[in-house]
């Protein structure tokens, strides 16, 4: 039996991408070259930053598709992502990329064979994942910074769209509690 595997990870990697873009909606643009602290991304740098996730994805698993990882130089990857988050791009172009890259991730998921996410990739410390389990975690990369996003989000004061979405469904079942029953 299998739980979780190919189909469920690109279903799942398309709902975290589609709440993702929902919080790039709701950020007004004036907020997006906020950091919370000096040293942190901007909120356009983490949706930048989000979006290109897939492209390392491409590259490890695809273009170097090496067996491990160990002695991997991380740094030409960090420094592709940094090029294009600070790259200036409007709301409009961020949430454009984060659809188009997001939807050729999936894609780009959907067609590799079960046999290469399968390989075991040594990492560093000499453990090993699949590439199976390594695509997984970048979901959670993702989901990651959007929990970061979410707490912008409210240091801009913006209710992000999983709270406002809880308190109408509360609102709404209250409401239907409080509602006269009719006599048949």
């Amino acid at each position: 039996m299998n739980l979780y595997g190919p189909r469920q990870l690109v279903d799942s990697m398309r709902t975290v991408r589609k709440n993702t873009i929902l919080i790039a909606e709701d950020i007004p643009e004036s907020g997006y070259a906020y950091r919370p602290t000096p040293d942190s991304r901007s909120v356009a740098e983490t949706l930048v930053h989000i979006a290109m996730l897939g492209r390392a994805d491409r590259f490890l698993h695809e273009e170097d598709r090496r067996p491990s990882l160990e002695g991997f130089d991380f740094g030409e990857l960090i420094n592709r992502s940094q090029l294009e988050e600070k790259r200036p791009r409007s709301k409009r172009e961020i949430v454009e990329l984060l659809r188009t890259e997001g939807e050729s991730s999936a894609q780009w998921v959907e067609g590799l064979p079960e046999t290469l996410l399968a390989e075991p990739v040594r990492q560093r410390g000499g453990t090993s994942q699949s590439r199976f389990e390594m695509l997984l975690g970048s979901k959670e990369h993702e989901m990651h910074h959007r929990g970061q996003l979410m707490v912008m989000e409210r240091l801009l004061g913006v209710v992000p769209h999983l709270t406002r979405n809880r308190q109408a469904a509360r609102a709404a079942a209250a409401n239907q509690q409080h509602a006269p029953v009719a006599n048949p």
